[in-house]
């Protein structure tokens, strides 16, 4: 609302001003003073929303990661030319097809012509910069699209902008629009290194109808963007032809299901070299094949901590294309998990598993395949190039898991439909059964018996492996449950009713278990893990012939024994073969075991860093504090989880006591998650010798019912602001505990084989 208070009053004859007489101003003073402060709190209010309506370009490339898709510009000037479309439509049912043009620009970035950069523009035909859309264009977090009532329209956070900036440090704008009766043109230029951009950077001027849509140029690219291409040319990964092919299947799914609403839509792609070479290509309605298939598939969610079933599901969605080869001249077959229609994350090698399948056609066609669900939508990252706390399996008795789905609970239920759609006409499923039994011994009751189905391109010796590591995890399941009801065994009173049911339950569990097992490759499996157990018992007592060290030599007690768990200096990157199931069995399986070489060299599969790089520095003056001799250590064993999770291995030699060292435990814990960033949040400490005194055990330690061992469970805390940093579970094991625990779990089947070892 706006209030004008005249403080002079318009002359009719000369249209000019007169002023207030001393009377009337008397009159109008008290509404003057109310006025001003009304005027200052309003000035106030509309300062605050101003400095809501400011886009912080350098807060949003801190907090929103470079996208690893190369292509990520491309596809984020395409989606919101869409939704502009979209919007334009619903408001005005008689405007023209969509039409959108993508011109790149390549030059020189040096005289010596090693490198190119590039300038694009995208122009669209949508509804342009209007209030609503400038508005959510200076919003990070923004919901405006969430509440249009319009269907098939982009939900987004506004996060994919920010990847304009993370590729080129000049951005332009030339938008049209109408607003109510009026057309007007709205103007910005953005260049670092300026930081922001609020409304006040877009100049507005009259316009025409014809004119109405935007035009986005973004120049200037960045030499740290750059990495993303692995040595390519640019004008290679963008040339027309190839924006062509990689558009078309990023927008394949979308682009069909608009099919009616689009029009006869045309989506033109220009690309210029400095070298005077001009490519144009064009993707049209009449360009969109059918879908050949689209199942449905429902996978059942299963309880994080139990495994078991839960009875309900979460749907996903399959589209099958089958483009003829003759016609589509596709670089590669493409099979993703998609958000909101648009593929995020590649799992084509999944299903295809050598290059030359990967890029050729299959049978006479290419294969693009799209997963689509809520589930899915609900967890793709911000960068949307892939999708956040979905674990690659559920690990039963995980007292800090919560998803309810993992990565294997979805492909055992679209495997076998992927495989129906690509697998090509001469492959022959019962040749690898065969070569599976002949090789390995491996029946095909044995598959069934184990749910192990036959993958296309998966060779017979992957099966075979995938079938007893399902065996050997009923194996230790069972395993396990027959020594709990040992324990309660020792509880019950021979006397009573309660007690010899035990025994039966105790004698069917562990027949029943004996018909899970293939005999020969069970046997292999007993004797080898005999064998260790045996070697780390001599090697704690000092009694292995490489332990027999002249007097006054250099023992190497703790490294021979270290050695036993995992190779020193190795991680699962390069050795699988370890025994670090001496400790537990399912950190057999983790992501990633690393033993005694640098934190800051530690990488996922994609290649990004768990800690920060100076983490190696920080260790070495935890350790400095210690002894000179351990400036160097690091954790003797470290096992890590996408999850979250980390397992830390502290080996002491014979005779070491442990109790002066309980301290490391936690320091490393505090360590670990300060420098992952928050990535790592549990902590499972395990420090393992042969000595320690109990009266210098500090803290809630707890002894466990057999053994000499102690453990204790407690918050990770900040020792300064006491704000948790996660949550850690400490055990100090003696050796002859780890190796009797061993013994016990292989026992009973080196007994039932017959294995005196």
């Amino acid at each position: 609302m706006v209030i004008a208070l005249p403080l002079s009053t318009p002359c009719p004859a000369r249209r000019g001003i007169m002023p207030l007489q001393e009377t009337q101003l008397e009159i109008y003073l008290p509404s003057l003073t109310m006025l001003l402060a009304a005027q200052r709190s309003l000035i106030h209010v509309e300062i605050m929303d101003e400095e809501k309506m400011t886009l912080d370009i350098r807060g949003s490339l801190k907090n929103t990661k470079l996208s690893s898709n190369v292509y990520v510009v491309f596809d984020e000037l395409i989606s919101n030319a869409i939704d502009s479309y979209l919007i334009r439509k619903h408001e005005d049912p008689s405007s023209p097809y969509m039409d959108i043009e993508i011109f790149a620009e390549f030059l020189r970035a040096d005289l010596l012509d090693d490198k190119e950069t590039m300038v694009i523009f995208c122009k669209d035909n949508g509804c342009g910069f209007g209030e609503d859309q400038l508005n959510a264009f200076l919003t990070k977090d923004t919901s405006y699209k969430d509440d249009l009532p319009i269907s098939g329209i982009g939900k987004c956070k506004g996060a994919g902008r920010i990847q304009f900036f993370h590729y080129f440090s000049s951005m332009s704008i030339y938008s049209t629009y109408r607003d109510g009766d009026n057309i007007l043109t709205r103007e910005m230029h953005y260049s670092e290194p300026k930081k922001i951009i609020d409304a006040g950077d877009f100049r507005s001027s009259d316009g025409g109808e014809e004119a109405i849509g935007t035009t986005i140029k973004l120049e200037h690219f960045k030499e740290s963007a750059r990495i993303r291409m692995h040595g390519e040319p640019l004008s290679r990964l963008f040339s027309a032809p190839m924006l062509r092919k990689q558009m078309l299947v990023a927008f394949l799914q979308r682009l069909v299901s608009l099919n009616t609403r689009l029009g006869d839509f045309r989506i033109k792609f220009v690309t210029r070299h400095w070298n005077g070479v001009e490519e144009c290509e064009v993707l049209e309605r009449s360009d969109l094949p059918k879908v050949a298939a689209e199942p449905v598939v429902d996978v059942e969610e299963r309880n994080p901590v139990t495994g078991e079933c839960l009875g309900t599901y979460h749907s996903f969605k399959l589209s099958h294309y089958q483009l003829d080869a003759t016609q589509y001249d596709l670089p590669k077959n493409a099979i993703a998990f998609c958000a909101k229609s648009s593929p995020v994350k590649d799992i084509t090698a999944r299903y295809l598993r050598t290059r030359a399948e990967q890029n050729n056609p299959v049978d006479g066609y290419h294969h693009i395949i799209l997963i689509e669900s809520d589930y899915l939508d609900q967890r793709v990252n911000e960068q949307r190039d892939d999708f956040e706390a979905i674990p690659a399996e559920i690990i039963t008795g995980d007292m800090f898991a919560t998803e309810t789905l993992s990565y294997a609970t979805i492909f055992d239920a679209i495997d076998p439909v992927i495989d129906g759609f690509v697998a090509p006409t001469k492959w022959n499923k019962e040749d690898i059964i065969k070569e599976i039994s002949d090789n390995f011994g491996i029946s095909d009751a044995m598959l069934q018996d184990t749910s192990t189905r036959i993958v296309y391109g998966e060779p017979a010796q992957a099966v075979a492996e995938r079938v007893l590591k399902k065996y050997q995890e009923r194996v230790i399941n069972e395993t396990a449950e027959i020594f709990s009801l040992k324990e309660e065994i020792i509880k019950a009173e021979p006397d009573s009713e309660e007690f010899r049911a035990m025994i039966n339950e105790l004698a069917w569990k562990y027949t029943s278990s004996l018909k899970n097992f293939d005999m020969a490759n069970l046997s292999q499996l007993i004797v080898r893990r005999a064998a260790i157990v045996q070697i780390l018992d001599l090697a704690c007592g000092k009694n292995l012939a490489m332990q027999a060290v002249p007097e006054g030599g250099r023992r190497k007690d703790e490294r021979i024994i270290h050695s036993i768990f995992f190779p020193m200096r190795k991680d699962s990157t390069e050795f699988v073969d370890h025994d670090i199931w001496l400790l537990s069995e399912e950190y057999h399986y983790y992501d990633y075991i690393a033993s005694d070489i640098p934190l800051a060299n530690i990488t996922w599969n994609d290649g990004t860093n768990i800690f920060e790089s100076d983490i190696d520095e920080e260790f070495k003056k935890v350790l400095a504090k210690r002894t000179e001799d351990n400036a160097g250590k690091r954790p003797d064993i470290a096992l890590f989880s996408k999850e979250g999770s980390a397992i830390i291995v502290e080996f002491k030699a014979p005779g070491v006591s442990m109790a002066d060292h309980i301290g490391d435990l936690s320091e490393y814990s505090h360590l670990l998650a300060a420098k992952s960033g928050g990535k790592i949040k549990k902590f499972y400490c395990y420090l393992i010798g042969d000595s320690v005194n109990p009266l210098r055990l500090s803290g809630n330690w707890t002894p466990f019912p057999t053994g000499n061992g102690w453990f204790q469970s407690s918050p990770l805390l900040d020792p300064v602001t006491r704000q948790q940093l996660g949550e850690t579970y400490f055990e100090l094991l003696h050796f002859s505990d780890v190796i009797e625990r061993a013994k016990k779990r292989i026992g009973v089947y080196q007994d039932k084989l017959k294995i005196d070892f």
